[in-house]
């Protein structure tokens, strides 16, 4: 089964858990979401705003957004009613299809997408490479949301604004340090 097609399953089974098909805001509208979204990131990485789309029932979702919460981000959800939704907003902050995971966040001036771990997303926010974003593709076991038995090892990709794509670290849940290349 291709990555999307997982993802697609996941969030399917996500909304359909929902019972309906409802858009649970409490929360300003998303333009103005975007445009706070848009902001250049305060200085230090943990005092950044991240907004993150998904599915209401998404459990792996929530699961990150626990993770990057406690490490210190502040962290406002949207979650979305139907697939295409979701789609549409990595569309809109240049996220490859290829690269895709169930749950894309925008901070600062950077996408996230998937899995990322927070301690590299504050590494992006320190260093602010000339990159569109940070990506997980997929949803592999031992990424941040994703715990589990055997866990894997995975690669966090670097996507730049010319649409090259690099290592940005590699990640080996319970076994040896990560790695940069």
């Amino acid at each position: 089964m291709s990555h999307r097609t997982l993802i697609m399953v996941c969030v399917a089974l996500a909304l359909v858990g929902a019972g309906a098909f409802l858009v649970l805001r409490d929360r300003p509208e998303p333009a103005a979401e975007l445009a706070r979204a848009d902001a250049p990131a305060a200085t230090g990485a943990a005092a950044a705003d991240m907004v993150v789309y998904k599915s209401p029932t998404c459990g792996c979702c929530n699961a990150w957004v626990d993770h990057v919460r406690q490490a210190g981000f502040t962290v406002e959800t949207v979650d979305l009613e139907q697939y295409d939704e979701l789609v549409d907003r990595k569309t809109e902050h240049g996220v490859p299809e290829d690269l895709g995971s169930c749950h894309t966040a925008r901070v600062g001036d950077y996408f996230v997408e998937g899995h990322v771990p927070a301690e590299l997303v504050r590494r992006m926010l320190d260093e602010r490479p000339d990159i569109l974003g940070l990506a997980v593709p997929g949803m592999p076991i031992g990424s941040p949301g994703m715990e589990g038995p055997d866990p894997q090892p995975y690669d966090v990709i670097a996507v730049g604004r010319d649409g090259s794509r690099r290592v940005y670290e590699s990640v080996y849940p319970g076994g040896p340090a990560s790695e940069t290349r």
